[in-house]
């Protein structure tokens, strides 16, 4: 058993920059919230804040003239909305993966990144579940999506994918949530007991529950994180699993295939890491939090990074073979199509994107590298929200018969509502960050030698 360190010596953890004590992690990340908000904090929420705007009254007008203001048409049923709620569902599984699957692997490394992906993922999931919802035409008539007790029995339809997405999609924010606030207690009763602000005291203090730091309290937060791990690691591979069997249940060529499912899970634990390093990367520089979240933790974001890119790559390369090898003329045209079609230009872009630039992952300097990472990821982001427009737009634009072929070209209203959408998932990390801790304090603590967590 390794010998621990008295309180206040250095700390050779690669995981945390040395020097700190439990005060001083905690002052440092509690600073974040109670210290006086920086200038550029209300300019960035206000631009967002007004992407908002935009989204709401791109709403106001889509609930008013119908879906007909959006570019979707015949053979395009799904555009959009459908590309961007499977892309919004894949960035909230990182998240999940960071907070149950590697809590349950005791990885210290998820310590400093799981608080602020966890938000991520409640955000996303809120962007992402809008869109089916408004796709409806009929948002107002969604409680038939529910199993609310009806004489008839007409609805739901559960033979519908459309059903599974709804119990899916609804049970991973559920314990997305819980898992979030469960994590948050221990600190809020930090921040309780160091905010001057009365009104902040008396929020935190709810919120916390009671919480003071005592052997039963700890026994019962452990057993809760582990209970709450347990039922949300399957959602990592469920929840897009049963976002994939959208289109696998189909028979549009492209659609239907059986390598959808463990395809979807990889590709969406892909984005999602991305978009944890896009978030993390400045959330680390602007407030320095540059101890917190080392190289290290770029590393090994930039390593799963990399195994999962590899296992789209196979993806992509599967789809190749197995239109090759089934004969099939649809499918053969289909991937014709993407590759020397009117939309070649988007496949390209997507291949550049997904699969050439995190080529540069492989190299230990660009995974550690602030620069390096970042742009791996940016290239990760663009290029998995061109992956879900290829699979839907380019799967329905050329179906089977020629005469009803046609061009999907979205509208400044399609633009709108995704912009607005991506406004709305920033604004609500940006009060997050400014109102409760991004970095979970006590995890933070448990890194130093000898510790075990709880109040100082």
């Amino acid at each position: 058993m390794a010998e621990s360190t008295p309180k206040g010596a250095a700390v050779d953890n690669p995981l945390l920059a040395s020097g700190h004590t439990p005060g001083s992690v905690t002052d440092k990340i509690s600073s974040v919230v109670l210290s006086g908000i920086p200038k550029w904090w209300y300019v960035v929420t206000a631009l967002t804040f007004g992407l908002v705007m935009m989204l709401f009254y791109a709403l106001a007008v889509l609930l008013v003239k119908g879906v007909g203001i959006w570019g979707i048409n015949i053979p395009v049923g799904w555009g959009f909305a459908i590309v961007n709620f499977v892309w919004w569902i894949g960035i909230g599984h990182a998240g999940t993966l960071i907070s149950a699957i590697l809590l349950l692997l005791r990885q210290d490394w998820r310590n400093s990144i799981n608080r602020f992906a966890e938000a991520m993922t409640i955000f996303a999931v809120a962007c992402a579940g809008m869109f089916p919802l408004i796709h409806m035409g009929r948002p107002w008539r969604f409680f038939w999506m529910l199993p609310y007790p009806n004489t008839f029995y007409l609805w739901p339809q559960f033979r519908s994918p459309l059903i599974w997405d709804v119990f899916a999609v609804s049970t991973y924010a559920i314990i997305s949530i819980l898992f979030w606030y469960v994590g948050l207690i221990p600190d809020m009763a930090t921040l309780r007991d160091r905010t001057k602000n009365k009104i902040a005291r008396v929020a935190y203090g709810v919120l916390s529950g009671g919480w003071r730091g005592s052997a039963r309290h700890w026994h019962n937060y452990e057993l809760a994180c582990l209970l709450l791990a347990a039922l949300a690691t399957p959602l990592v591979i469920s929840v897009h699993s049963v976002v994939s069997f959208d289109f696998a249940a189909g028979i549009i060529p492209g659609w239907h295939t059986t390598i959808f499912p463990p395809f979807f899970v990889a590709g969406a634990v892909f984005a999602g890491f991305a978009m944890v390093v896009t978030l993390g990367v400045p959330l680390r520089q602007l407030f320095g939090l540059q101890d917190f979240i080392t190289p290290k933790h770029l590393d090994n974001m930039g390593k799963i990074m990399l195994a999962t890119g590899m296992i789209v790559v196979y993806g992509y390369a599967a789809e190749i073979f197995f239109a090759w090898y089934s004969k099939n003329p649809f499918d053969i045209y289909m991937v014709l199509n993407r590759m020397e079609g009117p939309y070649r230009y988007v496949w390209f872009a997507l291949i550049l994107c997904n699969a050439v630039s995190i080529q540069a992952l492989w190299w230990t300097k660009v995974r550690t590298s602030v620069v390096g990472i970042m742009i791996v990821s940016m290239f990760v982001n663009v290029g998995m929200w061109l992956e879900r427009f290829i699979i839907v737009i380019t799967s329905l634009h050329r179906d089977f018969m020629p005469s009803s072929w046609d061009m999907y070209y979205p509208t400044r209203w399609d633009w709108a509502i995704f912009i607005g959408s991506l406004g709305l998932f920033l604004t609500l990390m940006l009060v997050f960050i400014r109102v409760l801790p991004s970095i979970s304090i006590f995890e933070i603590r448990m890194l130093l030698p000898g510790a075990k967590g709880g109040e100082e």
